[in-house]
């Protein structure tokens, strides 16, 4: 196998499996960014990946899948929302309890599902004209899911709104102040409702690629363990959208090559190098000073209660 043919290989698999981590991050990061964490990222995941399969095997449309994902993951989200910001629960143990919820439901109700291969998965696409370039042509350009192109879309766009939109300041200043943005007339709770649902939304949608394009069909624990990635990804990302697609890339090659390489290193040290790599990457940054240097939102993991700062 020449070197092209290696490349184009690793890029490929990297751009489909770094998908659902770039779609589920992006939420992350603006949850993150009004101030919010949400541990809960593997159970939506878990129950979109359940609920975009039921549906589309039962309408035969994938489409409608993943609107049912979004759905659900909007829902999981909209009550974390509900126990952090209105009742001020603290975010870890919300984000763990629906984890777990998500898992064990999915689990529950996906039984009737398992070892069914869905009749109409998402078709992936080849756009005309940048196909054919040299190199870049099959490796970016062929053969690709749809999601796959809207998640970058949709990393751009949310980084023009994050940075240079009034929007994205008001985020961040809840993020960062919420005492001050709150004198100033921000309405905190809406703006970390919107940012944990829209989290949420995404985190969906993620599960949803999952059963509906990756692997087209439903085995329960089909996440396995990628909500996680999610949250370290998210501070390897900085917050920052842009740099979420640099990550979730770099843990899709490195997935990829979990496979590949296993006929030179141990295939059990091989499966362990991509969340490895999340352990390192949460170690690193897990004191305070680090995160800081990294640039998280000061009230990150906070509840804020109306006339404190």
């Amino acid at each position: 196998m020449d070197w092209q043919t290696w490349l184009i290989g690793i890029v490929g698999r990297a751009l489909a499996y770094g998908t659902p981590l770039l779609w589920a991050t992006l939420g992350e990061v603006y949850a993150e960014r009004a101030g919010v964490v949400n541990l809960g990222i593997e159970g939506m995941m878990a129950m979109g990946a359940l609920m975009a399969f039921a549906t589309a095997q039962t309408t035969g449309d994938p489409w409608l899948g993943l609107l049912a994902a979004l759905a659900v993951g909007g829902v999981l989200a909209l009550l974390h929302a509900f126990l952090t910001v209105t009742l001020r629960a603290n975010q870890y143990v919300s984000g763990l309890s629906l984890t777990l919820l998500g898992l064990g439901l999915s689990g529950l109700l996906g039984r009737g599902w398992e070892g069914i291969a869905l009749r109409a998965p998402l078709p992936n696409v080849t756009i005309p004209g940048l196909a054919s370039i040299p190199l870049l042509g099959p490796m970016l350009f062929q053969d690709e899911s749809i999601l796959t192109y809207l998640g970058l879309l949709l990393a751009l766009v949310l980084w023009i709104v994050l940075w240079r939109t009034r929007w994205g300041i008001v985020i961040r200043a809840v993020g960062e102040a919420p005492g001050a943005a709150d004198a100033v007339g921000i309405n905190v709770a809406l703006v970390r409702y919107l940012c944990v649902v829209l989290g949420g939304l995404l985190a969906g949608v993620a599960g949803g690629y999952l059963s509906v394009v990756y692997r087209p069909a439903w085995t329960e624990g089909m996440s396995a363990g990628m909500g996680w990635v999610v949250i370290a990804l998210t501070i390897f990302a900085s917050w920052d959208p842009l740099q979420a697609v640099g990550g979730a890339l770099l843990f899709g090659a490195l997935y990829h090559l979990s496979f590949r390489l296993q006929q030179w290193v141990a295939p059990e040290l091989l499966k362990l190098m991509p969340y490895a790599f999340a352990i390192v990457v949460l170690a690193f940054v897990g004191l305070g000073k680090a995160q800081r240097r990294r640039g998280a939102p000061a009230a990150l993991g906070l509840p804020y209660v109306r006339g404190e700062r």
